[in-house]
């Protein structure tokens, strides 16, 4: 696999820590140009840092994806300083507060959808003009395809992910644009220790080995799907 992305110009929002950090290092393996982009400066420069003193290339962006101005400076940048982009992770995201649905605050719902969910959109809106081909990965999780407790918003945000992902998929497919949406369970990230108390969950790596899979040739007739762990540990196996 080595190289497997050489010449690609690749954006991944959230690319600061956790999942979005691990698939930006992943990229930049397979020799990918990696844009990191996040409202976290200190892990943004940190992920761009880790990049380019592994010899890979690599900007870090600030960019709030939850306002459209920053997302459509966010792509200029990109543009302006590698004249392409190929593939994007769309992955960042916010747990917000735990409460249940009726004590759930109007400021934590507009929080958490305008970032999870409106942020997604907001980078397809820009990223897909600009893209000839490629693959586009949307952050969704176990909560966009079931129920849970004390996490409204969040919930709600990540089924509205899967939903963006399958219109997105059925509409520009003709162009030669996939997009998919991973649904990864308990993840070891920043988030989840915050959420969980102590680390929890599977390596980020394990999900950044599915994102750049569903950007590859070996994944070349999937677009429009939500993959969880299972699913796409069974579809990498099958490609194989």
């Amino acid at each position: 696999m080595a190289g497997q992305f050489k010449n690609s110009v690749v954006l991944v929002t959230g690319g600061g820590s956790g999942i979005g950090r691990a698939s930006a290092l992943a990229f930049a393996r397979e020799g990918a140009t990696v844009a990191v982009a996040d409202l976290a400066v200190e892990g943004g420069k940190e992920t761009e840092s880790i990049i380019r003193e592994s010899e890979g290339t690599a900007i870090f962006i600030e960019a709030d994806v939850s306002k459209a101005s920053e997302v459509e400076a966010m792509i200029d940048s990109v543009l302006g300083t590698y004249g392409r982009l190929d593939y994007a992770h769309n992955n960042a995201g916010i747990l917000g507060d735990l409460a249940p649905t009726a004590e759930c605050t109007e400021e934590n719902w507009e929080n958490v959808i305008n970032t999870n969910l409106k942020g997604v959109w907001l980078c397809m809106k820009y990223e897909i003009p600009k893209m000839h081909g490629g693959a586009i990965i949307n952050t969704s999780s176990v909560f966009g395809l079931k129920g849970g407790q004390n996490l409204p918003a969040y919930i709600a945000s990540k089924h509205g992910v899967i939903g963006a992902t399958k219109a997105a998929a059925s509409e520009y497919a003709h162009r030669g644009i996939r997009i998919n949406a991973m649904c990864p369970d308990a993840v070891r990230t920043p988030m989840q220790e915050r959420f969980m108390g102590k680390p929890f969950g599977r390596a980020p790596e394990e999900v950044a080995q599915a994102v750049l899979w569903l950007c590859s040739e070996a994944s070349s007739v999937i677009t429009g799907e939500a993959l969880t762990y299972r699913k796409w540990k069974r579809r990498i196996a099958e490609s194989q």
